[in-house]
């Protein structure tokens, strides 16, 4: 799908990518370009999000918009404050809208879209797509700048034509890497119709699918894949990097740089250095 010819592409500059936190206990990414600075769902406390963010010298006030993938609470979480205490716009389809609000007991103000539709916000555009979980209208995400694109899916099952399809060409790649099937399989606290739900076609990708997946979306412009939403029970960043790397090592993708996103503190995956300012001379 081409991006729409966005009135100020030509200044997208990709500025910044940093995942505030990732895995059980929340998830949320910051995007930043020329003129956009985004929020990739909000599971973290807004405390917390508010800390993370003040560690790379941004707060709540220079957001431009919360952009939510499903509605669950690890994905949601920080909206009960931040729908009343900050006037950041909330783009979701109307599903996950009506599934948010039901939760918080309130409407909160939003900006509508459709599943599969391509909007713009400030300099870039954000192309949506459907994906396969156990959630109302869950939807992925590709953000295309005019000389970098950033996709992320979370939360599916499996990964199907459609999600391979919009992934493609992308630079940075932000992918669920949920569990290890054995730890899974030998966790004891977790009934098994709670396995069943993870390990369906509505629930999470495993290692071994995040790898596969992985496979298919090696090309020569992607450069950073970052596996995201570990489980902090079933599944460990050395066994999630491990069963990725060995299966781009066999089609000789060694220019892709595997990392895995961490529950608490926020990790950089790209950071263009602010260029000073010039001082005029004494």
């Amino acid at each position: 799908m081409r991006p729409p010819n966005l009135r100020t592409s030509l200044l997208a500059v990709l500025r910044n990518v940093t995942i505030l936190g990732s895995g059980s206990g929340g998830n949320s990414v910051y995007i930043e370009t020329g003129e956009t600075r985004l929020l990739i769902d909000a599971g973290l406390s807004a405390r917390q999000i508010g800390l993370r963010l003040a560690q790379i010298g941004r707060t709540f006030d220079s957001i431009s918009a919360i952009l939510l993938t499903h509605e669950h609470g690890d994905h949601t979480n920080a909206l009960s404050v931040l729908a009343k205490r900050q006037s950041i716009p909330v783009y979701c389809n109307r599903l996950t809208q009506e599934a948010v609000a039901d939760q918080l007991g309130f409407a909160f103000p939003h900006r509508q879209f459709a599943t599969g539709a391509t909007f713009e916000i400030g300099d870039v555009a954000v192309e949506s797509f459907a994906v396969p979980h156990d959630a109302q209208d869950p939807t992925g995400f590709m953000i295309r700048t005019a000389a970098s694109t950033i996709g992320l899916v979370t939360d599916l099952g499996h990964v199907t034509r459609l999600v391979i399809e919009r992934l493609r060409r992308a630079n940075i790649l932000i992918l669920e890497s949920n569990h290890d099937v054995q730890m899974l399989q030998d966790d004891v606290r977790r009934p098994w119709h709670l396995k069943q739900r993870i390990l369906s076609r509505h629930g999470h990708l495993s290692n071994e699918a995040a790898a596969a997946a992985a496979v298919q979306l090696a090309s020569e412009e992607l450069k950073h894949l970052v596996l995201y939403h570990l489980s902090q029970d079933c599944n460990q960043p050395g066994l999630a990097r491990q069963a990725v790397g060995e299966q781009l090592a066999k089609i000789g993708a060694s220019h892709i740089q595997v990392e895995t996103a961490a529950q608490d503190s926020p990790m950089a995956i790209y950071n263009l250095p602010e260029i000073p300012t010039p001082q005029p001379a004494v």
